[in-house]
């Protein structure tokens, strides 16, 4: 530990700061440096830009923009093994809307079967999706022996839940597609 050279002789050479002087000093030298409308405008053109473009390799399928769940080689398989098959799941928002319309008629027969259609819709949809939940698993296993396949059912059923169309990634696979 070094002494201190401060002794009565040797004053600091001016006044102690008043405390309203100190908070404000340090209040300024915290915040940003001010910038200018055309440097703000400028930045925030340039982060929508960004954003656009990280959002179109997202979309394109672009590895490094993926992430973490949409990464490697076996979820890429899973979803081109998903998006290479059409699944009533993935129709069933549009199904439960012509539902919704059948039950509003006022005869007890039609709502019967609305109904009737609705939930051996639900009942396909699961049953459809456990098997390929199953199917993808043990491909993916003897496809990729060196990657985990925690988690691929789950990600294949989902995403054959979704719409076509709003898949994201986007498919990169036609429908009937050979993907094996």
């Amino acid at each position: 530990m070094t002494k201190s050279k401060s002794t009565p002789d040797n004053k600091k050479g001016k006044p102690t700061p008043k405390r309203k002087v100190a908070e404000a000093k340090s209040k300024s030298s915290i915040l940003s440096p001010a910038t200018s409308r055309s440097d703000k405008k400028r930045l925030k053109e340039q982060t929508r830009l960004r954003r656009t473009e990280a959002r179109a390799a997202f979309m394109r399928g672009d590895e490094n923009a993926l992430p973490y769940r949409d990464k490697g080689a076996a979820r890429r398989f899973v979803r081109n093994y998903v998006d290479s098959r059409r699944s009533i799941a993935e129709y069933f928002l549009v199904l439960i809307i012509f539902v919704l319309f059948l039950t509003i008629i006022p005869n007890p027969t039609i709502q019967l079967f609305a109904i009737a259609i609705m939930y051996s819709a639900m009942l396909y949809a699961a049953i459809d999706g456990f098997l390929l939940s199953r199917r993808v698993k043990r491909l993916v296993i003897a496809k990729f022996p060196n990657e985990s396949a925690r988690g691929v059912g789950m990600y294949a059923w989902l995403r054959s839940t979704q719409m076509r169309r709003l898949r994201a990634p986007a498919p990169q696979v036609k429908i009937g597609a050979n993907v094996n």
